[in-house]
């Protein structure tokens, strides 16, 4: 039996307002991972059904038994439906976000194909967005990831290095 989309939304609302209380009770070290897909000259953005619901890199938060890298293929593939194989360690950043000590670690990677098969429960729309004409509402982090992701951009160096 198949759970009702709008029941499995409400269900990551609830984990969420959960989960940050317990990061506002144990202010805990967490690990996450943004990624930077690219499709020629454009860039995806994501908005989530809950939590901050600005647009955003897609991403996740890294489990005990995987590294950074790890995470960032198994979340785009349970997201987005793309199988990355070939990721570019872009940078870590330091945050505090919603009272926990959070470290991002930033990856890019072109794509094959720009089709998408989302995650319609955690994922309320996702967009190809020219990387020049992002829109007004982004997540604190879009920017200064994006701004890396410019400057470090494997196809404009011409080399790979994979993380």
């Amino acid at each position: 039996m198949q759970i009702p989309l709008a029941l499995r939304r409400q269900a990551y609302r609830v984990a969420h307002h959960l989960l940050r209380a317990w990061w506002f009770v144990r202010r805990p070290d967490h690990e996450g991972v943004k990624c930077v897909l690219n499709d020629a000259d454009r860039v995806l953005l994501v908005r989530h059904t809950y939590g901050d619901r600005r647009w955003d890199l897609p991403g996740g938060s890294v489990r005990r038994s995987e590294v950074a890298q790890e995470t960032a293929t198994r979340e785009m593939e349970e997201e987005l439906g793309i199988r990355v194989e070939h990721w570019y360690y872009l940078c870590d950043l330091l945050a505090l976000s919603y009272s926990c000590h959070d470290t991002l670690h930033c990856f890019q990677a072109e794509v094959d194909d720009p089709a998408l098969t989302l995650n319609r429960a955690e994922l309320q729309a996702a967009r190809w967005f020219p990387e020049r004409e992002l829109p007004a509402e982004v997540g604190r982090h879009v920017r200064p990831i994006l701004a890396r992701s410019f400057v470090l951009r494997p196809s404009v160096r011409g080399e790979q290095a994979d993380a």
